[in-house]
């Protein structure tokens, strides 16, 4: 993997017969955007593109996994932990500290297009864009549900969604395409924006390439998953409240009155206190497992005997299609969006209504008495390929870059 300054350095070309694709996100983290933007970026080195990846944030725990033959491109190089961007992070505005930078990459390397990975990402992507002054066409990629995000965060944040609903409109209708992950995604995007759905394509994720191998992983060594111990039940994801993990412990406490189990929670992040405290207001200390994050969630899943999503909103979680490819049975609510798509309406998984511990238990308990037949599981994973997904990028992709379609772009008017 090369790594390089901000702007674009003279020392590295991409192939004379190659076109650059340039992708933007905040930082190759453990979360699932950041997960599917590794596994789109190595397939389109492997399809013979050069490719740039530029964070906001250079220190990312998947940075390792990227191709060798891809180059990272840290926007944070050399600021100063007193630089604004500094404030602005703790602000949670994350990539809007990066549009200047992010202009400057953009003038400067002159990629053949723009992806803009996620749905954080998407505002300043437009912005830096337009400072650049458009050299290329710019695609944006809906990885959550604007309208859970909104709904459920603190009431500041909701003050902002008439703003949000038109200036959301405005910028997304100066992209030259718009990529959602899952149908309901797109369906937000444009009641949101306004925008009409025919501007807006759905692609699921690129997820079934890693999952073949995952599918054969052997269960992590843990004395909880060992023969004879009570079965584990497994969530997975930021602690965060997206995820509503204090749902799936209050319904872990229910299960608890029936029968013996064990619940671990695979993840970090802020709510790790809120959760803890709950642990143990519920008397659940010996029984609840909270390990923080793990690379390959994979190994719990082939041991674990359901897998639970709670979370309040989704794009496509692919931490559900995972768990899939593991054989490992499913429980999940019906949230936005991507659940009931995955599952195909509760065929491959029982589907529950969202901050409903008592429903969640009930299904976690019938799925543990009469789990599903983890080939057919596996077979429904199996449906999100990863090689289907990238061909129908580059579809996107390769008529926005076309002679053609570039002659247009840029006559006059």
């Amino acid at each position: 993997m090369l790594h390089s300054e901000p702007g674009c350095a003279n020392e590295w070309q991409p192939p004379a017969e190659g076109k650059r694709i340039a992708i933007f996100i905040y930082a190759l983290t453990g979360g699932g955007a950041q997960r599917r933007t590794l596994t789109l970026a190595n397939a389109f080195v492997d399809r013979g593109y050069a490719v740039d990846v530029v964070t906001v944030r250079g220190r990312g725990v998947l940075n390792g996994e990227l191709s060798p033959r891809a180059r990272l491109v840290p926007l944070d190089a050399g600021w100063s932990r007193w630089h604004p961007g500094s404030l602005l992070r703790k602000r949670g505005l994350k990539g809007y500290m990066a549009i200047p930078g992010l202009a400057r990459y953009v003038a400067r390397c002159a990629p053949d297009i723009l992806l803009s990975a996620a749905s954080h990402a998407n505002i300043p992507a437009i912005l830096a864009w337009h400072l650049a002054g458009k050299p290329a066409p710019l695609v944006l990629r809906a990885s959550n549900h604007p309208s859970g995000n909104l709904q459920h965060r603190p009431r500041r944040y909701r003050l902002f969604k008439p703003l949000y609903n038109r200036l959301g409109g405005l910028l997304y209708a100066r992209a030259d395409a718009i990529i959602a992950v899952s149908k309901g995604v797109a369906a937000a995007v444009a009641e949101l924006t306004g925008l009409p759905t025919e501007r807006i394509t759905t692609i699921y994720n690129p997820m079934m390439g890693q999952l073949a191998a995952a599918s054969a992983t052997p269960p992590v060594p843990h004395p909880w998953l060992e023969p004879g111990q009570p079965p584990v039940v497994l969530g997975a994801g930021r602690l965060a409240i997206q995820k509503d993990f204090g749902t799936l412990i209050r319904a872990f406490a229910l299960l608890r009155r029936q029968r013996q189990a064990r619940l671990v929670i695979l993840g970090e992040g802020a709510k790790r206190p809120d959760l803890e405290a709950l642990v143990g207001a519920l008397g659940l200390q010996d029984d609840v497992l909270l390990p923080g994050y793990v690379h390959n969630a994979s190994r719990w899943m082939a041991g674990a005997a359901v897998f639970v999503l709670s979370s309040l909103w989704e794009g496509l979680p692919g931490v559900l299609i995972e768990a899939l490819a593991a054989g490992c049975p499913v429980v999940s609510v019906d949230c936005p969006s991507g659940p009931r798509e995955i599952l195909d309406d509760g065929r491959y998984g029982a589907l529950v209504p969202a901050r409903a511990p008592e429903a969640l238990a009930a299904a976690i308990v019938a799925t543990l008495a009469a789990p599903r037949q983890p080939d057919l599981l596996r077979t429904r994973a199996a449906a999100f390929s990863r090689e289907r997904s990238v061909a129908q990028y580059l579809e996107v992709l390769e008529g926005l870059m076309s002679p053609q379609r570039r002659k247009v772009r840029t006559s006059p008017g």
